[in-house]
């Protein structure tokens, strides 16, 4: 089963950066390197922070915005749970939520798992494409596909371009770079929306 060892974001400030994510504490799920490739509007994916109860949503999203996040989507309860999505100084959109109604255990900030959400123009050739690449298909719901990742520290799925925009709080339009690259065993390749996947980095 393939493999997503940690994504890579592409940002302009590497201090800055390193300073803001620190106090995420993604550990080694999160690279960072220099880039000045031009971008613009919205960058076509979002990372999502899934956490083990609402407490430690609250305390991850007021991390966030304490470092100098913008608030897209302020916390709320709804019927599917506790969340809400903000977007890091360095321009990448994170979701910060839980499925769980109550709080169980001592409040951490703690993010179980990350997953990535790439949009997608065409879901359905995208979901061909991965497949191809040895990807094993979890969910699929037409403008949405969810990968079997096993027990990779990064979930991966796709979502209709302009859908995933809406969900993120923020405009579809965008253009340039995606500033992001995906880590794993499943060696170099960009796939049809210009999402670029390299080898496992070995440190920083």
């Amino acid at each position: 089963m393939a493999d997503i060892d940690s994504v890579t974001l592409e940002v302009t400030d590497l201090s800055s950066a390193r300073s803001f994510y620190a106090a995420l504490d993604l550990g080694d799920r999160l690279q960072l390197r220099e880039s000045d490739a031009p971008t613009s509007g919205f960058r076509g994916f979002h990372l999502s922070l899934v956490c083990a109860q609402p407490g430690d949503v609250n305390a991850l999203f007021d991390a966030a915005v304490a470092g100098g996040a913008t608030v897209l989507k302020p916390v709320v309860r709804s019927m599917w749970g506790h969340g809400g999505a903000v977007q890091a100084p360095d321009g990448t959109i994170w979701k910060i939520a839980t499925s769980a109604k109550k709080d169980t255990a001592p409040v951490s900030r703690k993010a179980d798992q990350i997953v990535l959400l790439v949009g997608a123009d065409d879901v359905s050739a995208s979901k061909k494409f991965y497949v191809a690449r040895g990807l094993t298909v979890g969910k699929s719901f037409g403008s949405y596909v969810d990968f079997k990742m096993g027990s990779s520290p990064i979930g991966f799925g796709l979502y209709k371009r302009a859908a995933l925009a809406k969900d993120g709080g923020v405009a579809p339009e965008g253009s340039g770079s995606h500033r992001i690259a995906v880590n794993s065993d499943l060696g170099a390749f960009t796939d049809p929306d210009g999402f670029a996947w390299e080898p496992v980095r070995v440190s920083r």
